[in-house]
């Protein structure tokens, strides 16, 4: 999308009135320095990586899919792309469930044009909402997995062969896949344009809790997903509420929620669309907002949800010490900032440092940076230990476990000058992970002075 547009300038309105001058002037500027990188294209596959893929399925046990979409008064040109974007898969394995609440005849009409036994249109005696029309048409599944799909959106010829071969290769490694999700990309109305890759994390669940990365495109066990079902009270949000449920079921066994690092879904903007223009839904927001903060509850953790600068995005504000509370944490970090800018934080488990470099001032790629999030391993320079671990610590590290602050951030004053920070990073991160802890990354961590840890 063009940097100058009606709904960038709408968006950066919006901005300004929730967040004041100063932040909208980083977040501007951050998006300018965006926008001057190559721009992003789409690249389907070639026509003989998609012939080959069709006859790898006939040779194949299938796995079903039943795509459902909740229709209601869709425009005809986008119900007919959405068809076309199915009858094109190279998995022949599926079938798409229309659960039109339109009161008028407009949707079967478009949709009696195929006579294709796959498409199966389903009337809705009433429009019960997005949560209760979308329930009505997973009544109808039959399918192995239940995938969602939005009536104005469409999914890549290969998405249900990429789905369908991610099942199967966790299927011999002895796990049943209860949900899968795919990257995404947006699009414009006619399909012209391809912008914001959404490249994703594997299942991170205090990411998850900041924001719906997860998204689209969604596949989900046809009996979890019928047992769960969405609640009409989370209309607007009510896929975030669904994810959260579903993973909360499969939190003992996380191999079971697959991350397939492929881009299988457009998610179109057009006018009065979230992704066009954010500001037109804000009940969405505020029920993603009581969705987490059910989630949370459930949990037993004393905290309270509360929205971030960007609209969709949300954090989380322990009561006291946050160890009572999230028993599953054996330690929380900060970043640390040089010059202004990010150079020690959450690391990869080799020691990359994720967002490097990156201004203070500045949220990040889809502002992950400025999210709490799941980490392989943290920086001991900004780093709170739980009680249990701090002789763990004191094995690793060398040094007895000492705080410098009232928050109980490690005093680095303690190490011995010629001490390799990285190094004794990544075995303590491990160490504690081993123990069967997770560690989790907090960007604003701060001492006692609110100031971020440099």
């Amino acid at each position: 999308m063009g940097m100058i547009s009606i709904s960038n300038l709408k968006k950066a309105v919006y901005y300004l009135k929730r967040n004041g001058v100063k932040n909208t002037w980083y977040a501007a500027r951050e998006r300018l320095e965006e926008g001057r990188k190559a721009p992003y294209c789409y690249v389907p596959p070639e026509a003989q990586e998609l012939e080959s893929q069709r006859q790898e399925w006939k040779l194949q046990e299938p796995v079903t899919f039943s795509i459902v979409v909740p229709a209601y008064r869709t425009e005809e040109r986008f119900l007919e792309e959405l068809v076309e974007s199915l009858l094109s898969q190279t998995y022949p394995h599926w079938e798409l469930i229309l659960a039109d609440a339109t009161p008028d005849n407009s949707v079967e009409q478009v949709v009696r044009r195929w006579g294709d036994e796959r498409i199966r249109y389903c009337r809705l005696e009433s429009n019960a909402g997005i949560a209760g029309n979308t329930n009505a048409g997973i009544a109808y599944a039959k399918g192995t997995y239940v995938g969602l799909l939005d009536h104005d959106d469409v999914l890549t010829k290969d998405s249900l062969h990429h789905m369908a071969q991610a099942i199967l290769a966790r299927r011999r490694e002895g796990v049943e896949p209860g949900f899968l999700y795919s990257d995404e990309d947006k699009c414009n109305g006619d399909r012209s344009l391809f912008f914001e890759p959404n490249d994703k994390e594997d299942f991170n669940l205090d990411l998850l809790l900041c924001n719906n990365y997860i998204c689209h495109f969604l596949v989900m066990r046809r009996e979890l997903i019928q047992e769960l079902g969405f609640r009409q009270a989370y209309d607007g949000a009510q896929d975030y509420d669904l994810v959260l449920r579903a993973a909360e079921r499969l939190l003992a066994n996380e191999r079971q929620i697959v991350h397939v690092p492929r881009i299988l879904y457009h998610w179109r903007c057009h006018a009065g669309s979230t992704a066009e223009n954010p500001a037109s839904k804000q009940y969405a927001y505020e029920a993603g907002g009581r969705a987490v903060q059910d989630f949370v509850d459930r949990q037993g953790w004393k905290a309270r949800v509360f929205p971030m600068k960007h609209l969709g995005f949300y954090g989380l504000r322990y009561e006291g010490d946050i160890f009572a509370s999230r028993t599953d944490l054996g330690a929380v970090g900060g970043r640390i900032l040089e010059r202004g800018r990010i150079v020690g934080g959450r690391m990869s488990c080799q020691g990359e440092l994720y967002y490097a470099g990156l201004p203070e001032a500045y949220s990040g790629h889809l502002h992950r940076a400025a999210l709490s999030q799941d980490a392989e391993a943290l920086d001991i320079r900004c780093i709170q230990v739980r009680e249990e671990c701090r002789e763990l610590f004191r094995q690793v590290v060398g040094v007895p476990y000492r705080t410098d602050r009232e928050q109980g951030i490690f005093d680095t004053s303690t190490l011995p000058e010629d001490c390799d920070w990285k190094a004794a990073s990544l075995a303590l991160s491990a160490a504690i992970r081993k123990r069967g802890y997770k560690l989790l990354y907090l960007p604003d961590l701060q001492d006692a002075k609110g100031r971020t840890r440099h």
